[in-house]
């Protein structure tokens, strides 16, 4: 029975930290595309035209009921058969936002719900073109209403984050396989990746909580 090493512990610990930045730069970036690929999807749903809206449907009804594994090996060992190439790293974001902005979507769409038809019937009252009417009027109202949403989702993604090792991303999980195929020992590797995992998401889920509180007032 294997005991618990400090001192093993110390010397993998940069090798996890670094696979722990891997972790976050894909979280942030995946986070970026899923929030503005979101946007994009729940307001081309909003189209009055049946000839975008129903295009639009499917892909998110398609990417949102598709696992995010399969998803990430038909970027990664798929597209490359059709000439379209991208690192592990670009090909986890790629897959993280897709992924994820289906989800975001329909946030944005509760959060544009939420504001009232008086703010619609203002704009049309003031003439505002349409593209200031959203930007201006609706989105700001909206986002008020969505942050703690997305940024549950960006706990969520940092939590499917160990996924991308399977497309040989260097993130927390793959460096501690590596180091547990290497040394033998798996048990401190895991557990502290675990660890990592539980001091960066219950802080954030707290912070999101304040903040919600604070919105809602």
């Amino acid at each position: 029975m294997n005991t618990w090493s400090w001192d093993y512990v110390g010397d993998i610990m940069p090798q996890l930290l670094d696979g722990l930045w891997i972790t976050v730069q894909a979280t942030l970036l995946g986070s970026l595309v899923a929030f503005v690929l979101g946007l994009v999807w729940a307001i081309a749903l909003r189209s009055p035209s049946r000839w975008v809206t129903w295009p639009v449907g499917i892909v998110v009804e398609f990417i949102r009921n598709t696992p995010l594994l399969v998803q990430l090996f038909f970027l990664f060992f798929v597209l490359p058969s059709w000439g379209l190439t991208f690192g592990a790293l670009t090909t986890g974001v790629i897959g993280l936002g897709l992924h994820y902005s289906t989800y975001t979507a329909e946030v944005y769409r509760a959060g544009i719900d939420a504001v009232p038809k008086g703010q619609w019937e203002a704009a049309t009252a003031l003439s505002l073109p349409r593209g200031r009417t959203w930007g201006a009027v609706i989105l700001p109202q909206a986002f008020r209403r969505v942050v703690p949403a997305l940024g549950n989702y960006v706990i969520a993604m940092f939590k499917d984050t160990p996924m991308l090792s399977a497309i040989t991303v260097a993130d927390m999980l793959f460096e501690a396989n590596g180091i547990g195929a290497t040394t033998f020992d798996y048990m401190e590797p895991i557990t502290v990746v675990g660890v990592l995992f539980i001091v960066i998401s219950y802080p954030t889920s707290v912070l999101l909580r304040v903040l919600e509180r604070r919105l809602v007032r």
